[in-house]
């Protein structure tokens, strides 16, 4: 590895030594009734974040939540012995792709067949220190 190649990869290290992520892949849900959820905690403190989700009566709420739990976790084992309360964590970014979708058919009257779209997601979750 170069001198320069290695220096940018100190420098992206140092850069996201405080940004944390969690994934969640092809989950059965509709993208657009999650980014409904989504845009509600994008920008949000995680303790604020985790109580909208909580009592969010929105099924998808309860994906992001463990999506959110996921990242908090990860921030803890990147972060040994440092206190989350303390860390003013937010959610920096999130954001709700398309996945694969399952395409079936309906019976329909005179023999035709409604198609139906049973769609699916990916989660990214990106959590980081609000900056004052």
């Amino acid at each position: 590895m170069g001198s320069r190649k290695r220096e940018s990869a100190l420098a992206r290290k140092l850069t996201n030594q405080d940004v944390v992520k969690a994934l969640h892949n092809d989950c059965p849900s509709s993208p657009r009734k999650m980014r409904l959820v989504a845009d509600i905690i994008r920008g949000v403190e995680v303790d604020k974040a985790l109580y909208i989700l909580k009592y969010s009566k929105k099924d998808a709420s309860n994906k992001l939540e463990k999506v959110l739990l996921s990242a908090m976790a990860n921030w803890q084992a990147k972060n040994e012995g440092a206190d989350i309360e303390e860390a003013n964590l937010i959610v920096k970014e999130i954001f709700v792709d398309s996945a694969r979708q399952l395409k079936r058919l309906r019976p329909a009257p005179q023999g035709r067949g409604y198609r139906i779209r049973k769609r699916s997601n990916h989660i990214t979750l990106i959590l980081g220190t609000k900056e004052n």
